[in-house]
């Protein structure tokens, strides 16, 4: 009896422990330099994001299929336009600057933020303070 009770506890605890299948990855806007990184944990969002960069960026939200099927975040789009400044991301929303605490408290979720001095290069690509010989400008040569 108390084997088949501790299964079906745990069955019920997996049926109900929150997804964590909603991720952020925020990139420049070449596509080349990562420079934020986020996922959920029940209601949270964690997110890591360069503190020192300024500029353009593009954000890109990814969901797991059971989230889809189950129409968990409906009005959020994959990939959004947006400006990173000093830790802070602000995505363009239908031609609206929203800043990403907000869009996420639109999804009932809270933004936990965790500025990073952090630039993530992936193998191979230019990084935005690449100097070596083979990424310099030859000026036509």
């Amino acid at each position: 009896m108390t084997r088949t009770r501790t299964l079906a506890l745990l069955t019920l605890l997996t049926l109900a422990a929150p997804a964590q299948a909603l991720k952020l990855i925020v990139w420049d806007r070449e596509l080349q330099t990562k420079l934020g990184y986020g996922e959920t944990s029940g209601s949270r969002m964690t997110v890591q994001l360069v503190k020192d960069y300024t500029g353009p960026v593009v954000a890109l939200f990814s969901r797991e299929d059971d989230e889809k099927a189950r129409g968990l975040y409906p009005t959020l789009q994959s990939r959004y336009d947006g400006t990173l400044k000093a830790g802070q991301l602000t995505l363009d929303v239908q031609n609206t600057p929203v800043t990403l605490l907000k869009l996420l408290g639109g999804l009932k979720l809270t933004l936990v933020l965790q500025p990073t001095s952090q630039v993530f290069v992936l193998p191979g690509l230019r990084s935005m303070t690449d100097t070596s010989p083979n990424h310099t400008d030859q000026g036509g040569r």
